[in-house]
């Protein structure tokens, strides 16, 4: 269980692309009604169905309703497949998952106050791995826009939050370090630059994405906030937990 900060904290456990479907259901859920253990609120970073389907919905909130914790969640690109997000997006809030598209949440959990900032995100490319908008299929071409858009929204959620802590989340990858073991050719498809730009003028204290399944867990931004590539294939478990705490006081 990574603690790369200081205690007292909160304890956050997080995932992405679990693509629930029929030949996983089943799989997360009693690690999950365990959560309380090990973690404070778990945090959701897209790809939740295979598919975007309603019934693959149904599987994902018998997998994660009435959890001990409270949940945040962003969707990702295959919840969108059938374009039924905003179904999906409905049927979680049901069962109270907090979505967030765009929008920021404040916890309080063991006497600190959680910011959370969320967004899908898109593709967008990185400096040494440029994307390309204007060419590719209409989707490719939607995802590309896409990055750079929800950046601003990122770091207008961000601004919004007045916490002790303050964690991104979304989908895209923010930054290459993440995406290292991936091809290079899918780099501009996987993330957007524009991302971490977000998460640093936001003043981040963690940044947690999914997307990028050979990707690696670990990573940073330009300016130190840590990042963290929460895909299941990825982590290899059912969550991931982080420690995190605000800093000590500085002497006047």
């Amino acid at each position: 269980m990574p603690a790369e900060f200081a205690q007292p904290g909160i304890r956050i456990a997080a995932v992405a692309d679990t693509h629930l479907r029929p030949a996983v259901a089943g799989r997360f859920r009693p690690d999950l009604l365990r959560i309380a253990e090990h973690a404070d609120v778990l945090l959701l970073a897209g790809d939740l169905t295979e598919s975007g389907s309603l019934a693959e919905t149904d599987l994902l909130c018998a997998e994660i309703a009435d959890l001990p914790v409270p949940v945040v969640a962003v969707l990702g690109n295959h919840d969108h497949d059938h374009k039924l997000g905003f179904r999906i997006a409905a049927q979680l809030s049901d069962i109270g998952v907090h979505m967030l598209e765009g929008t920021a949440i404040t916890l309080e959990l063991n006497g600190i106050r959680l910011g959370i900032a969320g967004v899908m995100g898109g593709s967008g490319g990185f400096p040494d791995y440029p994307g390309d908008p204007e060419n590719g299929t209409e989707e490719h071409r939607a995802r590309m826009l896409r990055g750079p858009v929800d950046a601003l929204r990122l770091q207008q959620a961000l601004d919004t939050l007045d916490t002790d802590i303050r964690v991104a989340l979304m989908h895209f990858a923010p930054v290459v370090d993440t995406l290292v073991g991936e091809p290079t050719k899918f780099y501009p498809g996987l993330g957007c630059h524009a991302l971490a730009e977000a998460v640093d003028a936001g003043r981040a204290t963690l940044a947690l994405h999914g997307h990028a399944h050979h990707g690696a867990e670990f990573g940073r931004t330009a300016g130190g906030v840590p990042v963290r590539n929460v895909s299941y294939p990825v982590i290899g478990r059912p969550y991931v937990v982080y420690e995190l705490a605000t800093m000590p006081a500085q002497p006047a």
